[in-house]
């Protein structure tokens, strides 16, 4: 059942829009990629994403936002943050705050696959 998983990806680094899509869809997931979270919000894949993994840092509207703006529209979708700063405090405030996990880059297929676990509920 997975293919019919959609994972939407929201980041601003090009190439990160480029390559985790390809790795989500070569683990058996359906994957978007979005440049903002303006963007996703005004898209489709806003009423059909499974999951969400979003990069923690970005311009106009961080991730942090997009996550507090899906709440305030009461979307229940997992978010998986990803950054490339590595600050634990503000990784414990976003797993206190309801995510599901936050990866530090560059992370494995392995942690990604564990996270992707836990979006969907599987022991």
């Amino acid at each position: 059942m997975k293919a019919q998983l959609l994972v939407s990806v929201v980041d601003d680094d090009q190439s990160v829009r480029d390559s985790l899509p390809e790795l989500l869809k070569e683990l058996g997931f359906d994957a978007q990629a979005f440049s903002s979270g303006a963007e996703f919000l005004a898209s489709d894949a806003l009423l059909h994403s499974n999951c969400l993994v979003v990069d923690v840092a970005m311009p106009v509207m961080s991730g942090s936002e997009l996550f507090r703006e899906l709440r305030r529209r009461s979307l229940s979708i997992p978010v998986i943050f990803i950054t490339a700063r590595k600050d634990e405090a503000a990784r414990s405030r976003l797993l206190d705050d309801g995510a599901v996990e936050c990866l530090f880059k560059p992370f494995n297929d392995t942690a990604l696959l564990q996270a992707l676990g836990k979006a969907f509920g599987d022991k």
